[in-house]
């Protein structure tokens, strides 16, 4: 018999050991959000603007928990759901030591989303999604008759957190390691060559010093211009 997989929540503590929330029940959805930003480079004499990558946001995740205590009793004698909610709700409370709310990751199963990246991300695929709680929605549905809650379905609110070394590793940027040349065609300038060659119009500059061209304006048809690597 296949045993269930439980999802979990890691609580990192100060002292880098951490403890284990597991789920009472696994979650019927899990919700990623995940978007880039761009700007437009407007190029003169192009029917529309460049696209220039700026940088990432920070992934969001939702994910719905269900908890009830029913089983050991509606009476005067009822458990609490919130033995079970406020170790989640906890989450969103600021931990006296660190002075803010804990870092966690949110895991579930051998097959988490972004394990399967296609091979050239390396680093960047995951088994887990490390993040700080942003949001706690109780709705409590079910109260014995002394009004203690019985039942209660807790959607959170998840923010990705990566520290900066983590995200420079995971990464591994890399730039071309070779100098190529470009000959200048009619219409062509330093920024449109800079956006061919390494990927962002603003290099202009990089490939202005290397030629030694002074005005940016008056690169020739038929000009040999060589483009170096960036550092």
């Amino acid at each position: 018999m296949v045993q269930l997989s439980k999802a979990k929540v890691k609580v990192f503590k100060h002292d880098g050991s951490f403890d284990e929330l597991v789920v009472q029940y696994n979650p019927s959805s899990l919700s990623f959000d995940k978007a880039v930003r761009t700007a437009d480079i407007a190029i003169p004499g192009l029917d529309s603007p460049l696209k220039q990558f700026v940088r990432g946001t920070a992934e969001t995740a939702t994910v719905e928990l269900f908890f009830d205590t029913t089983e050991s009793g509606t009476g005067a004698r009822a458990v609490s759901v919130t033995t079970l909610t406020d170790r989640f709700y906890a989450l969103v409370k600021i931990d006296p030591q660190t002075h803010a709310p804990p870092v966690c990751a949110f895991l579930w199963g051998d097959r988490f989303p972004g394990d399967s990246l296609p091979e050239r991300y390396g680093n960047q695929r995951r088994t887990e999604f490390p993040c700080v709680v942003t949001g706690v929605k109780q709705d409590f549905t079910l109260f014995s008759p002394e009004g203690t809650p019985l039942r209660a379905v807790l959607a959170l609110k998840l923010e990705e957190h990566v520290p900066l070394q983590r995200q420079v590793e995971r990464l591994n940027l890399q730039s071309s390691d070779h100098t190529r040349t470009h000959v200048v065609a009619a219409g062509e300038t330093l920024a449109l060559v800079a956006w061919q060659y390494l990927h962002s119009p603003r290099e202009w500059k990089h490939i202005a010093r290397a030629n030694a061209v002074d005005d940016p304006r008056r690169v020739l048809p038929g000009q040999a211009l060589t483009v170096p690597p960036l550092a």
